[in-house]
């Protein structure tokens, strides 16, 4: 059994920290919490800071990186669904499971195909090598007050609201300009264009949490002595790798 803390104190590991600075309100959150008047609350850490869920960014972040990569001309699986992801992208047809039969999808003490999304975030049969952190506000926000944004469900069919279907989101303060904070983690045995698909990801990224689309969760990034040399951009183009 290997710990979290074991993996991450291995000298061998890069870090990349990285900011997002909210533009607006954010809204991430579950509904069912108690001690507020919000449908949907915001998460927070036991120590009651705003956060944003690992889970949530590093979710995003693949799917960024998986429409990148198709871009790019490389075949990717279908994820989430563990059936259609590598290694065994079942009911794929038989020319285009043809076409991740090649070495760059090989992975060492493999010999099954893994595409290059997997081999950077893993799938059922291949663990991860990219570890990331839940991003922490660093703001002191003890002394605001709980914020709430109402909303109303729309049937769609009439395009009117619902009667009684009033509902309240809590969000962080609007146009505060709170930055959260966290580390990206890149285990010893990454691979070389890792480091430039993240930063392209991150950068298809303007927004996170629920209501995007009615302006919440819109940001921007900031990144500490993140760079991508030359190599690692070529090492992502067909044919490219070594």
């Amino acid at each position: 059994m290997i710990a979290l803390q074991d993996l991450l104190s291995n000298p061998a590991i890069e870090t990349i920290s990285i900011t997002a600075v909210i533009d607006t309100a954010l809204c991430i959150g579950a509904g069912g919490s108690s001690g507020t008047l919000a449908d949907k609350a915001i998460v927070r850490t036991a120590d009651q800071k705003l956060l944003i869920p690992a889970s949530q960014l590093k979710g995003r972040l693949r799917h960024e990186c998986e429409k990148l990569a198709r871009g790019l001309g490389w075949p990717i699986c279908q994820s989430p669904n563990a059936q259609t992801m590598c290694p065994q992208r079942a009911n794929f047809p038989e020319n285009e499971a043809r076409d991740f039969e090649r070495e760059e999808y090989r992975v060492p003490g493999d010999e099954r195909y893994h595409c290059l999304i997997c081999q950077m975030f893993g799938n059922p049969a291949l663990p991860s090598r990219i570890i990331v952190d839940d991003l922490i506000c660093a703001e002191d926000l003890d002394n605001v007050p709980e914020v709430l944004r109402p909303g109303v469900t729309i049937n769609r069919r009439r395009g009117t609201a619902e009667e009684k279907k009033l509902y309240f989101l809590e969000t962080s303060p609007a146009n505060a300009k709170l930055r959260f904070e966290g580390q990206i983690h890149l285990q010893s045995n990454f691979p070389s264009y890792a480091k430039a698909l993240i930063l392209a990801g991150l950068h298809h990224i303007n927004a996170l949490g629920g209501s995007k689309s009615a302006g919440l969760g819109w940001l921007k990034w900031e990144f500490q002595e993140f760079s991508v040399n030359e190599e690692a951009w070529q090492a992502l183009l067909p044919g490219g790798r070594k």
